[in-house]
């Protein structure tokens, strides 16, 4: 097993952590681009915007991209380095 230093860990993590957030960055690109290809080609075959029907992925879709937003984000406040390290040690 290797032994790694304290800047080791850091780099580790960060690099993980940049993985994460490149990772929501993608999903709300593809996101935002479904769902125009979806409501653009709704409009082609008449229907209007304000039909329900035009939303429904977008709004599914909406609540998993928050919640991946939120643990990429804001689950780190939650979950402090103290518990993060003390896992790494276990």
């Amino acid at each position: 097993m290797e032994n790694y230093s304290e800047n080791d860990l850091r780099y580790i993590r960060a690099k993980e952590r940049v993985k994460k957030i490149r990772g929501f960055y993608i999903h709300a690109t593809v996101f935002v681009l479904v769902n125009l290809f979806i409501i653009a080609g709704n409009r082609q075959s008449g229907e209007t915007l304000a039909d329900m029907d035009n939303y429904w992925t977008a709004i599914i879709w909406g609540i998993v991209l928050t919640a991946h937003g939120v643990t990429v984000f804001f689950l780190n406040i939650f979950l402090e380095k103290d518990w993060e390290e003390k896992k790494l040690k276990n």
